[in-house]
C-alpha cells in the first residue's frame, strides 16, 4: 500500500523526474464522437430501464456526468520521481518492495508509457506516460532495482480502448 509522503518519509536521492497530467485529456473529440457517446449513452440507458436494471442505468447516467465533468476541466500537474528507494507520484511514495515489475510500452508518437505492475491481485496498475524522457535512461534505471517484464510488448487492452474512444 503505498504511503502518503511526510516529512519523515525515507525517500532517498531522485534519480529521475518529471511531471505528468493527473489523466489525459482529449481535445480533439469532434462532433460525431459526442454524437455517437450520447446516443450509445442514452441506449443504454433506455435498456437498463426496459430490463428493470435501473443500477445500471443510474452506473450509466454517473459515467456520463463524469465524462462531461472531467472534459470541461484542466487536468493537475503531478510529479513523478524514479528515487532509490522507490518511487513517488504526486504525494504517494511507493516502494520498491511493493512493486512486482515494470515494463514500457515505446512505439511514438501514439504509446510512450512507464507500467509498474504492484505486487498483490487487488492493485491496480501504475501508468505514467515518458513524454520526453528517455526510456532507455528510465529501463536501466529501474533494472537496478526491479525486473522488467519481457513478456509484454503491447500497451493493455483497456488503455488502447480508452485512447482510441478517447474516454480517459
Amino acid at each position: 500500500m503505498p504511503e502518503k509522503i511526510t516529512e519523515q518519509t525515507l525517500l532517498g536521492d531522485t534519480l529521475h523526474e518529471w511531471t505528468i497530467q493527473e489523466y489525459e485529456q482529449h481535445s480533439d473529440r469532434g462532433r460525431l464522437w459526442y454524437f455517437l457517446m450520447i446516443t450509445l449513452g442514452l441506449g443504454l440507458v433506455i435498456y437498463g430501464m426496459v430490463s428493470g436494471n435501473f443500477l445500471f442505468a443510474l452506473i450509466i447516467i454517473l459515467s456520463s456526468i463524469i465524462l462531461f465533468l472531467q472534459s470541461h476541466q484542466t487536468p493537475p500537474q503531478v510529479l513523478f520521481q524514479i528515487t532509490e528507494l522507490g518511487i513517488i507520484l504526486g504525494s504517494r511514495f511507493f516502494a520498491y518492495s511493493e512493486l512486482e515489475n515494470f515494463y514500457i510500452i515505446y512505439s511514438p508518437p501514439d504509446v510512450k508509457t512507464l507500467y509498474l505492475e504492484p505486487k498483490g491481485v487487488m492493485r491496480p496498475r501504475i501508468t505514467i506516460p515518458l513524454l520526453d524522457t528517455n526510456p532507455i535512461e528510465v529501463k536501466h534505471t529501474l533494472r537496478e532495482f526491479l525486473e522488467e517484464d519481457f513478456e509484454k510488448e503491447e500497451e493493455p487492452l483497456s488503455d488502447r480502448a480508452a485512447r482510441n474512444w478517447r474516454i480517459h
